[in-house]
């Protein structure tokens, strides 16, 4: 059994990329170079070729294995970057020929993840995500990982290095999984304390450099950190927001997809996703400019299937300011929209965006002019909150005159609320809107139901003949049983 050196990574890399045949889905080489930019790579070579299946012992074949090393000696690089999923054997195999450290495409993820995590929870999902790969990739793996020796004074019971190793490291995963479920913990009580007040949470989801964040900003007026890079940003952002229309809701930027997500980091960042889960409404961003499109949209919703979501998903195509495309919303049906299409960097369709989350939170919109009596003043206070005021103004008798625009079961739940009738602030033709829709026998109840006086009179003497005649009956047909005949 031959130990060796893992090598140290560096900053100048050589790319391997290979079109792999009997792969339906494979890794797009563009995608790769963007993760590479954004771990801080600096790229010297790109190696490319096309094979029927991966090699056993290099992944790339004996022959484009002793290339890779060459251009690694040639250019002098530190590391080789695989767009590929190595197996811990294979990476050991590349790194005794290259002489330089090996990372496959997981790795490089769970590196760029390192660099970003800022907060608590996000460092203790990267961590742990980190050990699960590294798990796999301890044997033989390092020099000190040593075997029990013979000799004087070495005999005897012991521990190897890499049984220690494996403790140790098995010791510290159960640790974070104990942290992340106290971090799960606190999680849910904000939301149970969120959906005990009745207040809504939309998140945004999406692939990475969709554009989420810079929508979050445009939406809630902050400059939360956000660039043209994949995962700029990791950790999860809660922010309130007063959403025209709907009221105060909690809108939540969540970290990027990718294709082939490593399965690492979908159990390490389970806690973060569960935001996701419990929101009444995700914002599914897409960048409509990306020529792969269709494939990043297979790739969110592969993710969200393997969380068990069933949120409602509202599509939302952002960077039309590239495509040309207008600013408008699409429908699946009447008054359910699926669709919009926008640009946050140019504030581009965020009123239609408005509009549409309007419909799906509380239904479709309708416009009613309100005519206030002195004592509704609570009641404006809440047409105030929602932001569904467009005009305000005062009639001759001093009342005020308000346009709002509501779905007609939000308006009539607040007038209920507020103990309004629809009659006592709406013109006649609009609070027909909000009564309900009667029987010919419920709209004239007083003269079916209430009997005239007279009639109710006839009614109670009627009954009490028909008992008297009743008992009488009954009296009969006893005394008969009782007296049988003589001749009995």
């Amino acid at each position: 059994m031959e130990y060796f050196e893992r090598y140290e990574g560096g900053e100048r890399a050589v790319l391997v990329h290979l079109d792999i045949r009997q792969i339906q889905d494979p890794d797009d080489l563009s995608e790769f170079e963007l993760l590479v930019d954004s771990a801080g790579a600096q790229r010297v070579e790109l190696v490319t070729g096309s094979r029927l299946k991966p090699d056993a012992k290099y992944f790339v074949g004996s022959g484009k294995a002793q290339e890779i090393a060459e251009l690694v000696s040639a250019n002098d690089a530190d590391i080789v970057i695989f767009n590929h999923s190595l197996s811990p054997s294979q990476e050991r195999n590349l790194e005794a020929l290259t002489k330089c450290r090996v990372l496959d495409r997981t790795g490089l993820i769970l590196d760029i993840f390192a660099q970003r995590a800022r907060t608590y929870e996000g460092k203790l999902q990267v961590e742990l995500a980190q050990l699960n790969h590294l798990s796999t990739r301890l044997v033989r793996g390092w020099t000190h990982l040593e075997r029990q020796k013979g000799g004087i004074g070495l005999r005897g019971p012991g521990e190897t290095q890499l049984e220690t190793d494996r403790r140790l490291l098995q010791t510290r995963v159960n640790q974070l999984k104990s942290k992340l479920e106290k971090v799960r913990q606190t999680r849910a009580q904000g939301r149970a304390r969120r959906q005990k007040s009745d207040v809504p949470t939309i998140s945004l989801v999406g692939y990475t450099n969709a554009g989420k964040s810079t929508l979050f900003n445009r939406l809630v007026d902050e400059n939360i950190y956000a660039a043209d890079k994949l995962f700029a940003t990791l950790d999860p952002t809660l922010r309130r927001l007063d959403w025209q229309g709907v009221g105060r809701v909690v809108l939540v930027d969540t970290v990027g997809f990718v294709r082939h997500l490593p399965h690492e980091l979908v159990e390490s960042f389970h806690a973060t996703l569960e935001e996701t889960l419990e929101a009444d409404l995700l914002l599914h961003v897409i960048d409509s400019s990306s020529e792969d499109m269709h494939e990043q949209i297979a790739a969110v919703k592969e993710v969200l299937a393997e969380i068990d979501n069933d949120v409602p998903v509202l599509n939302v195509y952002n960077k039309i300011d590239l495509t040309g495309e207008p600013a408008r919303i699409g429908y699946a049906n009447e008054g359910e929209p699926n669709r919009v299409y926008v640009s946050s960097k140019d504030n581009l369709g965020i009123e239609e965006l408005t509009l549409a989350v309007q419909q799906l939170m509380t239904g479709t919109l309708t416009t009613f002019d309100l005519t206030l009596p002195y004592h509704a003043g609570h009641f404006k206070n809440t047409l105030y909150e929602l932001g569904v005021i467009l005009e305000e103004s005062y009639d001759d008798s001093g009342h005020e005159c308000l346009t709002i625009r509501l779905p007609s079961e939000r308006l009539k739940q607040l007038l209920g609320e507020a103990n309004l009738q629809p009659m006592e602030v709406l013109p006649l033709a609009q609070a027909t809107l909000l009564m309900p829709i009667l029987e010919p026998f419920e709209q004239n109840n007083e003269e079916y139901l209430q009997p005239s006086e007279d009639e109710s009179l006839v009614a109670e003497d009627l009954t009490y003949e028909q008992i008297f005649e009743t008992d009488n009956e009954s009296s009969d047909h006893t005394a008969i049983d009782d007296n049988p005949s003589p001749q009995a």
